[in-house]
């Protein structure tokens, strides 16, 4: 029986940051200690991630994650050679490039779904990138979502080390977003906030509920959603046993979450959520596609194209997005042992 996760690691799009730091997390022993790592990609732009990254670190090729070898100190590779690094131009947008990070992925998801890989870990990606390359989603966690044939509600998740904030709605115009506050996706996102904390080893979370508007309405002054929608919608949920508080405003409800009050927020609408992660911990906040069978991970952060080739992209960011898909793998794999165990009695 496995005692550590296989974690699928996916380099990024080649014109970004990704190599680099995902050369930086390889090259860090920890990173091994957590779990067994297979890195998918090309193994050009692993040599182009060392170099930037100034590292160095043997690794071989296998031809399947069942063909990995885990006593090695080698660091395994799936070369898919499908990326050439002369062949794009870095620190810009390239569609193509784009189009074969998407490609790479949905090779990950398949072994995923089959039960090769525990987790999915990638570098950071350029959502415009994967659009133009033909992958048409507003965004990587829609994509996913398709690949997974999932039915129902799934959200973008953003950690940091002070709290996690969950979605209503995301990658949407402001104007759309008003509308799709409503009693479902609000209960779909608490809930999933709920088991995602759990899954953290959190097993009573404290979720904080952000307002839609300035003051949370001001008792319906600037608006009557805290008063028509989400209050009722909580206080409904409250009462099934699902727990929060709230809705607070914007301007307050992340002063708790910060003192500790809250281990996550339920937001409204992205920027409300993304204004005060990436100011309070942009160098280590993750994002997670949460609700999926599949786990995904990756920095919160994007491609860096003024920093590209430099060698100085942190990797902090990184290093949280890999830890966070070994705790949940984890996390899952010890809930299926006693099934396993049982099955082969």
């Amino acid at each position: 029986m496995k005692t550590k996760p296989v974690v699928g690691l996916m380099l990024g799009d080649v014109t970004g940051i990704g190599p680099e730091i995902a050369a930086k997390l390889l090259a860090d022993p920890a990173t091994h200690e957590q779990a067994h790592v297979l890195v998918v990609g090309d193994s050009r732009v692993l040599r182009l991630g060392m170099s930037d990254a100034g590292v160095q670190f043997p690794f071989v090729t296998v031809s399947s994650p069942e063909r990995a070898d885990w006593t090695s100190e080698a660091v395994q590779l799936i070369d898919l050679h499908n990326v050439d690094p002369a062949a794009h131009q870095r620190g810009a947008i390239s569609p193509e490039a784009g189009r074969l990070a998407g490609e790479t992925l949905k090779v990950m998801t398949d072994w995923a779904r089959l039960g090769l890989l525990d987790a999915v870990c990638f570098a950071p990606l350029n959502k415009a990138a994967l659009n133009r390359g033909g992958w048409k989603y507003n965004d990587e966690h829609a994509l996913f979502a398709a690949w997974n044939e999932h039915e129902g509600y799934y959200g973008e998740v953003n950690e940091i080390s002070l709290f996690s904030t969950f979605r209503v709605t995301s990658h949407v115009s402001l104007r759309q977003a008003v509308d799709m506050v409503t009693p479902e996706r609000i209960e779909a996102a608490l809930s999933l906030a709920h088991e995602t904390l759990r899954a953290f080893g959190k097993s009573t979370p404290r979720i904080g509920v952000a307002a839609l508007n300035p003051h949370a309405g001001e008792n319906g002054l600037f608006g009557n959603e805290e008063i028509e929608i989400i209050r009722p919608t909580l206080e409904k949920l409250r009462a099934k046993g699902l727990s929060s508080e709230g809705p607070f405003p914007s301007d307050t409800v992340f002063l708790k979450a910060r003192r500790g009050e809250f281990d996550a927020v339920v937001i409204m609408y992205h920027d409300q959520g993304q204004i005060a992660t990436k100011l309070l911990g942009f160098s280590e906040g993750v994002t997670i596609t949460g609700g999926l069978h599949t786990i995904y991970t990756t920095p919160a952060h994007g491609t860096a194209y003024d920093i590209v080739g430099q060698g100085v992209a942190g990797v902090g960011a990184m290093q949280r997005a890999f830890e966070i898909a070994t705790k949940i793998a984890t996390e899952r794999m010890a809930k299926r042992a006693p099934a396993l165990a049982a099955a082969t009695a």
